[in-house]
């Protein structure tokens, strides 16, 4: 008996007579309701509000800074918005992939699909460099920062994963409250030191065009932050990968992101506006710890100072143990339908895609133990997640214009302008990675090209064509041919 069904993209064969492939890829449905899916999109992101974010100081000072997040949280609130209407359309672990599969066809999906398992994947190897460099400035357990560290958090972290979903995203919510709560505890604090004048406090560049103390580098630092700007909600666009575990997901999907992506824009804000104005844009823009340094300066710890430091431990476990999760189900969504080697969709007796996790996280960890680059491998996360929010974004057009009939239960506000102001700013994001780290965009642009060598080769004309994903374009497709007749 075959294990899959295998089509070319244009003529998809029939299913096989029973579904022994698709029950050996099955998830745990139910497990999620509206409020662990929105801890799961506060959790993907809450780690850049303890750190990375600062370093745009350096790129565009207050002003620039200010301008990239308030530009980039524009574009993810239209992003998540066009996300809402496109997961109610297609409730799958697919989540960018099914929909770009859906409206841009096969070669669309894995160009979407690979790009978000570009972020994905080493997004949560940077992170576990940062907790070795936390544990480590902490003192616990007398440990050091270091691939022992490294491992622990890969295999203890993945472990619960393994376990079961909704055990999983249990633990990510408790994680991510702590998190937050810290943040709003830090902000309340930091604000009792607030000054204006601290906010401006970076010397203006002379020769950069349009450079004043509000903008110390110029109008391009404006463009040079836009990365650093995404740090306060890169990530919040893997919501929908849940939605097959999802209770209810036509619904809980659109409510869960909205509600996420309000918290974060209110975190973003209260967060850089209460450490710069604490400390000053130039103490923070190089810190590595930019909350505690708002707090406590070149003095000595604070009571409030060590909670935050410990509190951002738990911020970068909540991130690390999230962005895993939505690594897994993209790569799931992938290799079951035959775009990446199908044992890669396999999953346990509990449900839990265990090579999805196992593989990526071997990856991550071999990554992180011989570079020790968490910075640099930020850089190329954010590359990928830029090109899958454009094609995101592109996805929704599309199936605006071309299937305007098509059924869906939740409607974007603004329609297609929304997503098209996604769709730019996303591309002039894209641009911007090349200004801030050149070789990371580069380094990720060869690793892209790879991947699509593979697909070009070989993996397109193997696609399984029962996959969920699969069978929703294959039924556009028929109902195409039907109007033409």
């Amino acid at each position: 008996m075959a294990e899959g069904t295998t089509a070319r993209p244009s003529s998809p064969q029939p299913p096989p007579a029973d579904d022994a492939y698709l029950r050996r890829r099955t998830l745990r449905r139910g497990s999620a309701g509206w409020l662990l899916l929105t801890g799961l999109g506060v959790a993907y992101v809450v780690s850049g509000d303890f750190s990375g974010w600062n370093i745009g100081l350096a790129e565009g000072g207050f002003g620039g800074l200010a301008i990239a997040t308030l530009v980039m949280g524009v574009m993810y609130a239209c992003l998540v918005f066009a996300l809402a209407e496109l997961s109610a359309i297609l409730p799958t672990a697919g989540g960018g992939y099914g929909f770009a599969r859906r409206a841009l066809g096969t070669w669309g999906g894995f160009l979407t699909g690979t790009a978000i398992l570009i972020e994905y994947i080493l997004a949560p190897a940077a992170i576990s460099i940062f907790i070795g460099d936390y544990i480590e400035s902490l003192g616990l357990f007398g440990l050091e920062s270091g691939w022992p560290v490294q491992l622990a958090c890969f295999a203890v972290f993945i472990g619960i994963h393994l376990w079961g979903v909704g055990e999983a995203l249990r633990f990510s919510l408790v994680v991510t409250a702590i998190a937050v709560a810290a943040l709003l505890i830090f902000a309340a604090g930091a604000l009792t030191d607030f000054s204006a004048a601290n906010l401006n406090d970076i010397p203006a560049d002379k020769d950069a065009f349009g450079a004043s103390s509000w903008l110390p580098f110029g109008l391009l630092g404006i463009w040079a932050a836009f990365p650093f700007g995404m740090w306060f909600f890169l990530g919040v666009e893997g919501v929908p990968l849940a939605a097959e575990e999802a209770k209810d997901p036509v619904r809980s999907m659109p409510r869960a992101l909205s509600v996420s992506m309000g918290i974060l824009a209110l975190l973003a804000v209260l967060t850089f506006v209460a450490a710069t104005g604490a400390r000053g844009s130039a103490a923070l823009q190089d810190a590595g710890n930019p909350l505690v340094v708002a707090l406590q300066g070149d003095g000595d710890p604070t009571a409030l100072s060590r909670f935050v430091n410990y509190a951002g431990l738990a911020g970068l476990v909540a991130s690390f143990f999230s962005l895993i999760y939505a690594g897994s189900r993209q790569l799931f969504a992938l290799s079951r339908a035959g775009y990446l080697p199908r044992f890669l969709s396999l999953t346990s007796r509990r449900k839990s895609p265990y090579p999805a996790l196992l593989i990526p996280g071997a990856i991550g960890f071999a990554l992180a133990a011989s570079t020790g680059d968490g910075a640099r491998m930020l850089n190329m996360a954010v590359f990928g997640a830029t090109i899958s929010y454009a094609l995101m974004a592109l996805s929704h057009l599309v199936l605006r214009r071309r299937e305007p009939d098509l059924h869906r239960p939740y409607r974007t506000p603004g329609g297609m302008l929304t997503s098209s102001v996604a769709f730019v700013l996303a591309l002039a994001a894209l641009v911007a990675t090349f200004l801030v780290d050149r070789q990371a965009a580069v380094i990720a642009l060869g690793v892209y090209v790879i991947a699509l060598a593979y697909f070009a080769l070989y993996s397109r004309r193997h696609l399984v064509a029962r996959a969920p994903e699969e069978e929703f374009a294959a039924l556009a497709a028929a109902e195409d041919e039907l109007k033409r007749k």
